[in-house]
């Protein structure tokens, strides 16, 4: 029997829909021929032997050099053309995107408030309103350009360094080419976890093959390879293997016709742009009211009681410095941020253990035969010695290694221990070994295999149906067999707990006949198991049966259903040709990484397919697990009710925390009660061991049910829905394809590389806090009271609308560069306990001193503030040289407040001579050229004329020194008493 495709074949079809407005007529043809074409395609009705022969290309050999350059000239690279660039749209998207259109409705209500509503007497102030608006606008465009620009460029880059090769067969020989290489008629291996380079008609494929076609059908489902005789680009292997002869490249794909009438989706927000997004609302909220309230009582009070005090164009100027407020405090807030923010809030990492933990690279080191024992490296020595009984029953341990086993040699020849091998970890280290003591390739050519079913994280073992290709009976065949030339070979290689019960006898190693696999024998054969997993091997359980001819029908089709249930039902009877132990290295920086975690009150865990003895002595090593003898089990878990800890209350503080490692394994997870997950959920130290996708999905959703933020890293096909349900998924760069597409951020380096992203998310993500609390007390509260008290009591304005314009960036973004506080919390970026310290601490001192200094001013020129509250407009004794000077004195008052206020925010908890200003020295240049600005703007004869700024008498600058220093000064009083008396209502009320 030949695995190969019958004459029967299904159609294929092809069902896209979007969500998008309708298309105009010059898209209509284009949809209708795109359409056309893909009806057109024939290659699944076609047999295999047509589709060789219409590429011209040979099982045997594949592809040779001239042909591959001949159809690289005629059909190019095989990726898909990126779409045209619109620039027009790109401009506007980085003019109006944002909050561009605010800014410039805004401007133009201003230029509309200069003239025609300003005449006769247009005031120049609302013209430089206006202008100052627009070159924010044009500023904030200029920025997005050039984010946009080195987004694209970053991004270029990582996907050059991110591997896509693809196993070729070209020359007869197989070879690793880049997936771009790839031409017409290339024959290629698709193997578990990657995606596919280009459209297939799949020539060989094993039993259990599957494709998750969801990015093109939208199917959640994975797809049987073995139904639709194509595979797609861009769809990925979840199951199995196959060999497949390519069709279409790059643009002619099914993928890439679909890529020229769709866009792609949106991508979802990252945890800290969520948090600005609730931030700026918070804050948009407070301005919008405040707008509404203005026009409300302007429209209901003033306007009829007072007509002359404020008309249309002051209304409109007011409305617009109020929303200009919040505009400044988005434009500094909401910028796009990396995901890698998003570690900023994770309380737990679920780490899988293969590939993220250890380097990947796994060798034999342990054989056993029963519960004989040998070492890896001596084991070639002891076949040679051991007499040609021993030797038959001996040898056949290495022969079921490199028979039941889906990696492969490369083309190169070279030493077998230097020989490429491509294949999963696991299976290239038992080839390695098998064929150092057996030459693998001989061997293999002695078997024709008919059936497989690779090995994946469900049913964690490897089938394989074989049937001899010689008259004689090649290894593992034994004399005791009685093998005959039209019998099978059933091969199974997994996890001996999974295994064994399929299993009734085990080979001896004295040589004769098995041995019945009785309890005994059974239990020294499970101790050896044990204490290889205690010493961190992986244990694989190697068997074998012999299938008579009579007992699979003739004429079977090995690729239809019913095949493969007929072979699973002869999975049983096994006969145990011995154990391998395999070695994985940890990674030498996971210690560390580990350790800084637990600093950062992150706890580690690890979720893993592997034996939970094996998967503990790893975590043991990684410092995981701290304490191995006293590690909890299933049985430990109270069964009843637990009133102390609650889906509600359980937020992950070190409060709640119980300092107990425990091993739960997938199995076990599913019969948990709710109490028992609570308490489990509350353990310091957590091992996950033989868990299948959906259990490492159900691991990650009960973390985030309990309002934690969760990271998931992992490299395996197994690990993509989790990391696709993660708040942070972690791949690793080398790692599947498919979980590479799910995650969230790819770690080109080792797993060392989260506690440099850790560490500066947390970073940002406090001083983003520092930088809102710095610009909220002047940048909004202490800028809107004066128009308030302007519009409620009737005095003039204070801060002029273009004075609240001049932004004190700079000290905002100095507070960026701020060293990292020890001990960095997680909080919400605006919480309330954060807007009382801007505004019911900070906002008030400091609109309260502008406010005295400024009607101060006033009253030693002779105009008291009993002249003009109530006033509205009817202020005598009240010039506009003297409102000019006034307004100057609130905003060099609130300048250099907000001096105090700098040095104040710069730490959390720590005083200033804990945390001082030397470890950021930008902070005394950013205050210094805050001042300079002002300064500038207001001594400059231009800009007094166009700002209606002026210059103030010397005392006005050092009185408000004072004021800062006095601010500086209570805010250290708080800090000692939130550091020494931590239960304190000022303690609570510390942001």
């Amino acid at each position: 029997m030949v695995p190969r495709f019958t004459s029967e074949f299904r159609t294929l079809s092809i069902h896209v829909e979007t969500h998008t407005s309708p298309v105009d007529g010059d898209a209509v043809p284009m949809r209708k021929n795109a359409i056309k074409e893909l009806v057109a395609l024939d290659w699944h009705i076609i047999s295999v032997d047509e589709a060789l022969q219409r590429l011209s290309v040979s099982p045997q050999t594949g592809l040779d050099t001239t042909q591959v350059s001949r159809r690289q000239q005629q059909y190019g690279k095989n990726a898909i053309s990126p779409p045209k660039s619109n620039m027009l749209r790109k401009v506007l998207e980085w003019v109006m995107g944002g909050f561009g259109s605010l800014l410039l409705a805004a401007s133009v209500v201003c230029f509309i408030a200069w003239t025609p509503l300003g005449e006769p007497n247009p005031q120049a102030s609302n013209l430089a309103l206006a202008v100052v608006l627009l070159i924010v606008l044009f500023l904030q465009a200029a920025f997005n350009a050039w984010q946009d620009f080195s987004t694209s460029k970053v991004m270029s880059s990582i996907k050059g360094m991110l591997p896509s090769d693809v196993l070729v067969l070209r020359d007869g020989s197989r070879v690793k080419l880049s997936a771009s290489e790839l031409v017409n008629g290339d024959l290629i291996y698709i193997g578990l976890g990657e995606k596919v380079p280009a459209d297939l008609r799949l020539i060989q494929v094993s039993g259990d093959l599957r494709f998750d076609r969801s990015i093109l059908t939208g199917e959640s489902e994975p797809i049987a390879g073995r139904t639709k005789n194509i595979a797609l680009q861009g769809t990925h292997c979840v199951s199995g293997s196959g060999t497949g002869l390519v069709i279409q490249t790059g643009d002619n794909t099914v993928f890439g016709r679909i890529a020229k009438l769709s866009s792609t989706e949106a991508s979802r927000m990252t945890t800290l742009q969520r948090e600005i997004l609730y931030f700026v609302l918070v804050i948009a909220s407070l301005a919008t009211a405040v707008a509404i309230l203005i026009v409300i009582l302007w429209a209901a009070w003033l306007r009829t009681t007072f007509p002359s005090y404020i008309n249309v164009s002051g209304l409109l100027i007011d409305v617009v410095s109020v929303m200009g407020k919040i505009v400044r405090q988005m434009l500094h807030g909401c910028r796009p941020i990396a995901v890698t923010l998003s570690l900023a809030k994770v309380l737990f990492v679920l780490s899988d253990k293969t590939g993220t933990l250890t380097q990947n690279k796994m060798r034999v080191v342990s054989v056993a035969v029963d519960d004989l024992v040998f070492d890896a490296s001596a084991y070639e020595s002891v076949l040679a010695n051991a007499t040609p009984e021993i030797e038959s029953n001996l040898s056949q341990t290495v022969a079921v290694g490199v028979l039941c086993n889906a990696a492969m040699f490369g083309g190169d020849r070279g030493d077998a221990l230097e020989r490429a091998i491509a294949g999963d970890a696991t299976d290239a280290a038992i080839l390695r070994f098998s064929d150092s003591v057996l030459a693998a390739d001989p061997l293999r050519s002695q078997w024709q295999e008919i059936f497989k079913v690779n090995f994946n994280s469900k049913n964690k073992y490897m089938l394989k149906l074989c049937q001899s290709a010689l008259d004689k009976s090649p290894a593992p065949i034994a004399p005791w067999d009685n093998f005959a030339r039209s019998d099978f070979l059933l091969l199974v290689k997994g996890a001996p707990e999974v295994l064994f019960p399929r299993c009734k006898l085990v080979v001896n190693p004295a040589g004769g006949f098995p041995i019945p696999l009785s309890a005994p024998v059974c239990e020294r054969i499970k101790r050896v198991q044990e204490q290889w997993a205690r010493d961190g091997q992986r244990v694989l359980l190697l068997a074998r049966r012999v299938v008579r001819e009579d007992e699979i029908p003739k004429g079977a089709d090995p690729q239809s259903e019913e095949f493969a249930e007929l072979v699973e039902s002869l999975r049983d009877n096994l006969i145990i040709v011995g154990l391998l132990g395999l070695i994985d290295p940890l990674k030498p920086s996971i210690p560390d990484v580990v350790n800084t975690c637990r600093k950062a009150g992150i706890r580690f865990f690890v979720v893993t397919g592997d034996h939970p003895t094996t998967s503990v002595a790893i975590a043991a090593q990684a410092g995981i697990i701290t304490n191995v003898d006293r590690t909890h089990h299933v049985a430990d878990l109270p069964t009843g009710s637990d009133e102390g800890i609650s889906a509600k209350n359980f937020e992950g503080k070190e409060e709640n925390h119980i300092s107990k490692s425990i091993v739960v394994t997938g199995p076990e997870l599913e019969i948990l009660n709710a109490a028992q997950v609570e308490r489990l959920c509350t353990y310091e130290e957590i091992v996950f061991a033989r868990t299948t996708p959906e259990q490492k999905l159900r691991i990650v959703h009960e973390f985030k049910q309990r309002k934690c933020v969760v990271a998931m890293t992992g490299d395996g096909v197994n690990d993509a829905p989790s990391l696709k349900a993660a708040d942070c998924g972690i791949a690793m760069g080398e790692g599947s394809d498919v979980a590479r597409e799910a995650a969230d951020m790819v770690l080109l380096d080792d797993i060392s590389a989260i506690i440099i992203a850790l560490e500066y998310g947390r970073l940002v993500f406090d001083n983003l806090k520092k930088t809102v609390l710095y610009l909220l007390p002047a940048g909004s509260f202490s800028e809107l009271m004066p128009i308030l008290l302007n519009i409620l009591i009737g005095v003039p304005q204070m801060l002029s609308n273009i004075q609240s314009l001049q932004t004190d960036v700079l000290p905002a973004l100095s507070l960026c560069l701020e060293k990292p506080e020890s001990g960095l919390l997680e909080q919400r970026l605006a919480d309330w306990r954060l807007l009382f310290q801007a505004y019911a601490f900070l906002g008030i001192l400091e609109t309260l001193c502008a406010m005295a200094m400024s009607f101060w001013y006033l009253q030693t020129h002779g105009v008291p503030f009993s002249s003009l509250a109530l006033g509205f407009g009817n202020w005598p004794e009240l010039t506009n040289e003297l409102l000019f000077k006034a307004q100057s004195v609130y905003f060099f008052t609130l300048v250099l407040m907000q001096w105090g206020n700098l040095f104040a925010t710069r730490g959390r908890k720590l005083s200033i001579v804990q945390h001082t200003p030397m470890s950021n020295p930008s902070v005394f240049a950013a205050a210094a050229m805050a001042l300079c600005i002002g300064i500038f703007f207001h001594y400059v004869p231009w800009f007094q004329k166009v700002f209606d700024s002026r210059p103030i008498p010397v005392e006005f600058f050092f009185i408000p020194v004072t004021f800062g220093l006095g601010l500086l000064l209570l805010d250290e009083i708080r800090k000692v008493i939130v550091r020494q008396r931590p239960r304190s209502i000022v303690a609570r009320l510390a942001w």
